[in-house]
């Protein structure tokens, strides 16, 4: 399986190479800046298209040996993309607010999913009986809120992988979390921002709506591959499985075949002494 591929004028008509004003720049994103145009950073796309190739290369080799990946980004003009693109390839998101300890306290944030679970289990079953209207209201808006906190991750079952993340400034704490697990990170980083501070920086616009679902659906596009190329390497493992179980029978016919030879053969020698 071969990964997606794009090119430098995708890019462009997407705005990734658009940055931030000059004056509000990281100077730690220099190597990443062609130039300035109206006061404005202009990214080098020729430095983001090989860096942005790593990040999906490294995602689909974590799908394709069953990894999670987390989407993340909670800013306004994301979040629709982020939750679109992670259901589209089966994976997880946060896309309204990091809670703290989401990653590093998972047991706690177990708890609330599990909540989560009883609480969607009880209104679809409609096994509200006991319960005042007020009761039944405040569980209501509790089932709400956990469900926009914690609804992309409610089936995740444990820490991701690894994370993806849209404004490497604005999910500081998602990507502390995630370095102090030892998980990798995938950042866009604009002109604004440390390149450091993740594993897989690609320099791009973190603002632009078409940017963003750029970044998006190529990261989700890895993800399938990579799930593919896992469901064709089982698919191997199984052939040879049925090989091997077909090839057991026709052993055992042999051998069945020459007892039956040697009794037939210990009949006609009998007959013959009588």
């Amino acid at each position: 399986m071969t990964l997606p591929t794009f090119t430098l004028r995708q890019m462009i008509e997407a705005g990734v190479h658009f940055g931030h004003h000059a004056r509000r720049w990281n100077p730690k994103m220099a190597p990443y800046i062609y130039g300035k145009k109206d006061n404005i950073h202009i990214i080098d796309l020729q430095k983001t298209y090989p860096m942005l190739y790593t990040a999906m290369a490294t995602t689909k080799e974590i799908a394709s040996q069953g990894g999670k990946v987390l989407f993340v980004a909670t800013k306004r003009q994301a979040q629709d993309i982020i939750k679109e693109n992670a259901e589209r390839c089966g994976q997880y998101y946060v896309n309204q607010r990091w809670l703290g300890g989401m990653l590093t306290n998972w047991k706690t944030v177990h708890k609330s999913i599990a909540r989560l679970v009883k609480l969607n289990e009880m209104f679809e079953k409609g096994d509200l009986t006991g319960y005042t209207k007020k009761e039944l209201q405040g569980m209501k808006k509790e089932q709400q809120k956990l469900q926009l906190e914690l609804g992309g991750i409610m089936n995740m079952g444990g820490q991701p992988d690894l994370v993806f993340v849209i404004d490497t400034c604005k999910e500081s704490l998602a990507i502390k979390e995630a370095k102090k697990l030892g998980i990798p990170v995938i950042g866009i980083c604009d002109t604004n921002a440390d390149p450091e501070t993740v594993d897989l920086p690609v320099p791009g616009n973190d603002d632009a709506i078409r940017a963003i679902r750029f970044y998006a659906e190529m990261i989700s596009a890895a993800v399938l591959d990579g799930m593919q190329a896992q469901i064709a390497a089982q698919g191997v493992k199984v052939e040879e499985m049925v090989e091997n179980q077909d090839e057991e029978p026709k052993a055992a016919k042999k051998r069945t075949s020459k007892k039956a030879a040697e009794k037939a053969e210990e009949k006609t020698e009998a007959a013959a002494e009588e």
